[in-house]
């Protein structure tokens, strides 16, 4: 039984769960966005809302230097291991959540993944979506062959809702010609 044990262990050796941690860690610093499994992430989240209260506590405040803050730079670089991060961490990413009070990062869900159907998730840093995820024109379709069972594989059928979809992205893809640039065709043609 688990009773009252925190954590995730997420199928890993506990060195093995600290490294991956590491790694996430340091991916959102430095990329500020990352995409993982929930699980990973809503673990990582914990980990990395921890280190940006620490690199916050030990910021400069209006030119004082805190003699705490060597101390956190490198307790936070014990489990980081990479220096870019760090500097990151603290030059950049705790001034800009100085008036925070936590909940520096957020989990957005994102469904089931193809392969495996783990669960996916983006997690990133709350005051660094900038763009916010913009809807993505959808991809094109394209005509998909459809074999009847036991047909030779000469040439392949299309279906006809395939057909039917293609024509509808070439007419939308094809620009109309306005009265305003024909004129101006014209122009260029007699010079």
């Amino acid at each position: 039984m688990r009773h009252r044990k925190s954590g995730r262990k997420l199928g890993r050796t506990a060195s093995h769960r600290k490294a991956t941690l590491s790694s996430l860690s340091v991916a959102l610093i430095r990329h500020k966005k990352i995409r993982t499994t929930t699980a990973k992430a809503k673990e990582a989240r914990s980990v990395v809302e921890k280190l940006i209260t620490r690199a916050k506590r030990a910021v400069e405040k209006e030119g004082e230097a805190k003699p705490k803050d060597v101390h956190a730079r490198r307790v936070v670089f014990a489990f980081l291991r990479d220096r870019e991060a760090v500097t990151t961490l603290f030059n950049e990413i705790a001034p800009k959540v100085g008036t925070r009070a936590g909940g520096y990062t957020r989990v957005v869900k994102l469904g089931r993944r193809l392969g495996d159907g783990a669960e996916v998730a983006i997690l990133e840093l709350v005051d660094y979506n900038t763009g916010q995820e913009k809807t993505a024109p959808k991809p094109k379709v394209k005509a998909t062959a459809v074999r009847k069972r036991g047909a030779k594989k000469g040439k392949p059928e299309t279906s006809k809702k395939a057909k039917e979809t293609t024509a509808e992205v070439e007419k939308a893809e094809t620009p109309a010609k306005t009265e305003a640039s024909e004129p101006e065709a014209k122009e260029s043609s007699s010079k």
